[in-house]
């Protein structure tokens, strides 16, 4: 797996670098905004790792929205010691992936980035995450209240078979199949997929 590291801390980049080499991924290092769209245009990435603050270049916020402004929707962490909550929020709306703040181990670092190779559950335009629980829909992370989430990871266990009536009853705390197909009907709403109701089988995401 192919990684762009965008960090000007050269200390630390050279250490993330050879950790993430040492566990086989093929690690490309650059400093500056310009070495991020000279990469980017000629090589094809699984991942970023971007820091947010670098000295003498655009910040890694402003480079990411460039990229996603020009159709690129590669996964990205974002690392900075920038802990405010409108950095964080910015980070998610651009598209940012996951969000790590300094000081951390590196091998942090790498378990968040094997988790983004572990293998998505793909739904037409969606993908969940299994590891993070993360929906995706055209790249993009969306939010779904605790209960809709767990009625969705219980259609996703049991895919392709249905998943019981009963089994998504336990879920809510109003257990009745009024409040059932009130839930499914939200899900099916906010995610853009078709939730089917299989007689004496339970429901199946077609």
């Amino acid at each position: 797996m192919k990684i762009l590291l965008l960090e000007d801390d050269n200390i630390l980049a050279e250490s993330m670098k050879l950790l993430l080499e040492s566990e086989g991924f093929e690690v490309d290092l650059v400093s500056l905004d310009k070495e991020v769209y000279e990469k980017t245009f000629n090589n094809k990435y699984d991942l970023y790792v971007f820091d947010i603050n670098l000295n003498n270049s655009e910040n890694g916020l402003e480079i990411l929205k460039n990229l996603r402004d020009a159709d690129d929707n590669t996964p990205t962490i974002f690392i900075t010691a920038l802990t405010d909550i409108k950095t964080i929020q910015e980070a998610f709306n651009i598209g940012a992936e996951d969000f790590i703040k300094k000081p951390f181990e590196i091998e942090e670092v790498l378990i968040r980035i094997k988790s983004k190779f572990q293998k998505r559950v793909k739904i037409k335009d969606l993908e969940y995450d299994p590891v993070n629980e993360i929906i995706y829909k055209n790249n993009k992370p969306i939010y779904l209240s605790p209960v809709l989430k767990s009625i969705f990871k219980e259609l996703i266990k049991n895919s392709p078979n249905p998943t019981p009536k009963e089994v998504m009853l336990d879920l809510l705390e109003n257990q009745s199949d009024n409040a059932l197909r009130v839930n499914i009907s939200k899900l099916k709403a906010k995610l853009g997929i078709n939730i089917k109701n299989i007689r004496n089988q339970g429901y199946l995401i077609e």
